[in-house]
């Protein structure tokens, strides 16, 4: 069951440009630092606790957020769908997700926001990984290895298909299904760029500096089990197109001929 708390400032009958949702697990030392950060930038701020054990909901009990509460530990991908879901009640135009850990600046959320306005209905991506110097040298070639299938899966180029700050179209939830199981956490985010390049949305990348605060706790993310989670995913989707050829042209070689 869902733990929630909605502050009266925060109304369903108010208009909102977009939402920001945050997902948390065991974010103790960050959250209460990143949730303020973000309410400096939007009225409409979901926190998702993915069934902390710390006091990642204690320390943000005092914020005008909304707070919804997995029951259990679920993983990221049925996180992320239920604030989605959240946010899409409020009828908002745009849903920008970013992570709890502090890896991800909400002031920069603007920045995304204005490659909207030059790339309307695309998803916005943050992209880290022009920063190579400061990124875990296992995690960077881990990206690349992703970026290289999604972006074949995909049909055009992806800088940086692993990051999780983001700006949605709202509309490309309508009648959208996705999985959501645990096993499926971060294979999420990879998926969800396949099924929009199939609806013609496309993903666009602004560069973002590449953050790991020192109090933050170590990643969710484990290196080889989840790309190599993702690398099966995508490999399913070029098998039921017979590999599509078209996307491997489009994504590698054709930006190789034509730089």
């Amino acid at each position: 069951m869902d733990h929630i708390i909605e502050p009266s400032p925060i109304k369903k009958s108010q208009n909102y440009d977009f939402a920001v949702i945050i997902p948390a697990y065991n974010e103790e030392a960050t959250i209460h630092n990143i949730a303020t950060r973000a309410l400096d930038i939007s009225s409409l701020v979901i926190v998702v606790d993915d069934g902390s054990i710390d006091n990642t909901i204690n320390n943000i009990e005092d914020l005008p957020v909304i707070l919804l509460k997995n029951e259990f530990n679920s993983g990221k991908a049925a996180t992320l769908w239920k604030g989605i879901q959240a946010a899409r009640e409020y009828d908002v135009e745009y849903i920008i997700t970013l992570d709890g850990d502090g890896q991800h600046a909400p002031e920069d959320i603007p920045k995304l926001l204005s490659k909207v306005e030059e790339k309307p209905g695309h998803i916005i991506i943050g992209a880290r990984l022009a920063d190579k110097s400061v990124i875990p040298a296992k995690r960077y070639y881990a990206n690349k290895i992703a970026n290289f299938w999604l972006a074949w899966a995909a049909g055009y180029p992806i800088s940086d298909s692993q990051s999780g700050f983001r700006v949605y179209p709202n509309a490309l939830f309508d009648d959208l299904e996705m999985p959501t199981s645990k096993r499926d956490g971060f294979v999420f985010e990879s998926e969800i760029l396949i099924k929009a390049a199939q609806r013609d949305i496309k993903s666009t990348a602004v560069a973002i500096p590449a953050v790991y605060a020192e109090n933050a706790r170590p990643s969710h993310f484990r290196g080889v089990r989840d790309i190599t989670l993702i690398t099966l995913m995508v490999a399913r989707s070029l098998i039921s197109r017979g590999f599509y050829p078209q996307g491997l042209y489009r994504s590698c070689i054709k930006p190789m001929l034509f730089p």
